[in-house]
C-alpha cells in the first residue's frame, strides 16, 4: 500500500499489486480485516463496507507520488480540514 486516506464514508488506497493476488482478492482481504477489527473494537456486528469498489489503473508513465498526494489531499478538498497535518487518517510512503 503506497498511500491511503480514510474518509468519513469511504477510503482511497494507492496499491502496487504483486503477482500473488488479484486486486479484488486484495480489496476483499483489506475490507474483511478492517471490518473485523472495527466490529470487535465497537462490539457490534454490522456491515462496515459496501460490497463493491471502484478502481483506476495508473499508466506506467503517470507520476505515482503525485497520485499519492492527490489521494491524501481528499480531506482538504472535502473541506474536512484546512491542512492535511490536521487530519489523522492517512499515510503515504513518500510523506
Amino acid at each position: 500500500m503506497l498511500s491511503w486516506v480514510l474518509m468519513p464514508d469511504h477510503a482511497h488506497w494507492l496499491i502496487q499489486l504483486g503477482k500473488q493476488l488479484e486486486l479484488s482478492e486484495l480489496v476483499m482481504r483489506i475490507k474483511s480485516a478492517t471490518a473485523r477489527e472495527i466490529n470487535h473494537t465497537n462490539t457490534i456486528k454490522e456491515p462496515v463496507w459496501d460490497r463493491g469498489f471502484h478502481d483506476r489503473a495508473l499508466r506506467q508513465d503517470e507520476d505515482i507520488p503525485a497520485a499519492a498526494r492527490y489521494i491524501v489531499a481528499n480531506p482538504l478538498r472535502a473541506g474536512l480540514v484546512g491542512k492535511i497535518g490536521n487530519y489523522s487518517f492517512w499515510n503515504a510512503v513518500w510523506l
